[in-house]
């Protein structure tokens, strides 16, 4: 029993035991490594800005009366698509009505006077000053007649373009005042975005550069847009320049007032591109791994490389590889340059998992 052992004794049994034990690498005497490889392929590029906006809609206004009246009928209901010139509210015009109606029997009045005399006029027997007098009468009280449509019609509130209205602030019989919000109205159909891009982008920036944005409300879907325009002033404390991007917007998703996170596309390019988890970084230097025949086997061969810019899931090669070439996108942790490898699978599909890429590997065997 190791009770009775000494000490020494059973240091010893130890020592054996461990010594007995052999290493067995992994692969060592198993044959290739399986290792998944993805082409090298030549795709549109650009460089990435990424900025926060906010969004905004393309035209809104805040629905005021002009002047103090009582609501006698609301014509719209909350969140309605609206066109310009739809009727919104009506105010209580009956004491305008009435002036006008006063006015317009003047004005009837006033026309048959100046017809007459114009006809006295021809034939001599009314002065011309008595006839310019006429006229001026005529005028003044048109004018008061169309003083009276003009009150009325800032009694009658309509929408000043096509949108979808806000919420309703005022009910039947509110008095309203200047000011007093009524409801709002947007344009939906697009959004603009306004964010700040450091001013050492400026000579990239221009009208019509591609855009993407994200908001967190809606995951990982994209909205795409363009730039309409850059200021013309550099911000001396930031050092960055205003711009503006529009973004179409048909189905009203978006909504004003949200926090986008903008990436601006600048210097479109065909480059070569792979994944990103086939880069190796050691140090400041990067390599690959690429499937290379030598005597009759396949084997991995580290290749450095120079990149330029990433975006996720890929990385821009500028120099190192040709679009014919393929790299060890998944395994290169298991292999060393010159390591008899075989591929399992090729992975030549976006967004596509790797457990998917297994999988369908595993159905084929």
């Amino acid at each position: 029993m190791i009770s009775r052992l000494s000490l020494s004794t059973f240091l010893a049994i130890l020592t054996l035991s461990f010594s007995s034990y052999t290493y067995s690498a992994p692969n060592g005497n198993k044959g290739p490594v399986e290792v998944i490889v993805a082409p090298v392929v030549l795709k549109q590029f650009a460089d990435r800005v990424e900025a926060l906006g906010t969004t905004k809609a393309n035209e809104s206004v805040i629905i005021t009366p002009d002047t103090t009246e009582k609501v006698i009928a609301i014509h719209f209901d909350d969140g309605q698509l609206v066109k310009q010139g739809d009727l919104l509210v009506t105010l209580d015009q009956s004491e305008e009505t009435a002036d006008l109606r006063a006015v317009e029997a003047t004005l009837s009045e006033a026309r048959s006077a100046y017809q007459r005399a114009r006809d006295l006029q021809k034939s001599n027997a009314l002065s011309k000053s008595t006839l310019q007098e006429r006229l001026s009468v005529l005028k003044q009280t048109e004018a008061s007649a169309e003083s009276i449509k003009a009150r009325i019609d800032k009694l009658t509130i309509t929408a000043p373009f096509d949108g979808v209205l806000g919420i309703r602030e005022v009910s039947v019989g509110t008095l309203v005042q200047p000011g007093d919000v009524i409801t709002s109205i947007d344009d939906l159909d697009k959004i603009k975005v306004d964010f700040n891009v450091p001013s050492l982008f400026l000579s990239a920036l221009r009208q019509g550069l591609p855009i993407t944005g994200r908001v967190e409300a809606f995951g990982n879907r994209e909205f795409t847009g363009e730039v309409s325009t850059v200021n013309t002033r550099i911000d001396p404390v930031t050092r960055t320049v205003r711009v503006r991007a529009i973004l179409p917007n048909p189905d009203h998703t978006l909504k004003p007032g949200l926090l986008m996170n903008i990436a601006l596309m600048r210097n479109p390019r065909e480059a070569l591109l792979i994944p990103e988890e086939a880069l190796i970084k050691r140090g400041n230097d990067n390599f690959v791994y690429v499937p290379q025949e030598q005597e009759g086997k396949l084997t991995a061969q580290l290749v450095q490389i120079e990149i330029g810019y990433r975006r996720p899931g890929e990385v821009e090669v500028i120099s190192g590889l040709t679009v014919q070439d393929h790299v060890v996108s998944h395994g290169a942790v298991k292999i060393k340059p010159g390591t008899e490898i075989s591929i399992r699978a090729t992975q030549t599909e976006e967004d596509v998992p790797l457990s998917t890429i297994l999988k369908r590997t595993e159905n084929k065997d």
